[in-house]
């Protein structure tokens, strides 16, 4: 397998308040917030565009779980169905299945700690 992570897809926390959360960083720090948070658009190295989202979630969601955690990072991945395989192989534990949509693939592995972590091969042209 060439590559696992790519890049830094997503950084999601629990906020008691979500929507003040996002109004405080567009207001303060410019964000271009919306219903999901804020969409960080860059380039890779072959100046393809590539996004990171910004997301602050209800303090009593799920969709961290089980980790017990405030946060949860997602990584862009290159290939997620290869990559899921390899870390099965590996012993890392895979929390759910993989889910497909128009913006990609889904995946979610606990790591060493107990945190989950969501991979995402990305479909970046989605968004725009």
């Amino acid at each position: 397998m060439k590559k696992r992570v790519t890049g830094i897809g997503g950084l999601f926390f629990k906020s008691d308040d979500p929507k003040a959360s996002k109004d405080w960083y567009k207001k303060h720090l410019g964000f271009n917030t919306d219903d999901w948070g804020c969409t960080f658009w860059w380039k890779d190295k072959d100046g393809n565009d590539c996004s990171t989202q910004w997301s602050p979630f209800a303090k009593k969601t799920d969709y961290f779980e089980p980790s017990k955690k405030d946060f949860m990072f997602n990584y862009r991945v290159e290939n997620l169905v290869e990559l899921l395989t390899e870390l099965k192989k590996e012993g890392v534990t895979i929390v759910g299945e993989m889910q497909e949509f128009e913006y990609g693939k889904f995946g979610w592995i606990l790591d060493n700690e107990g945190n989950k972590i969501e991979l995402w091969e990305p479909i970046d042209s989605a968004f725009k």
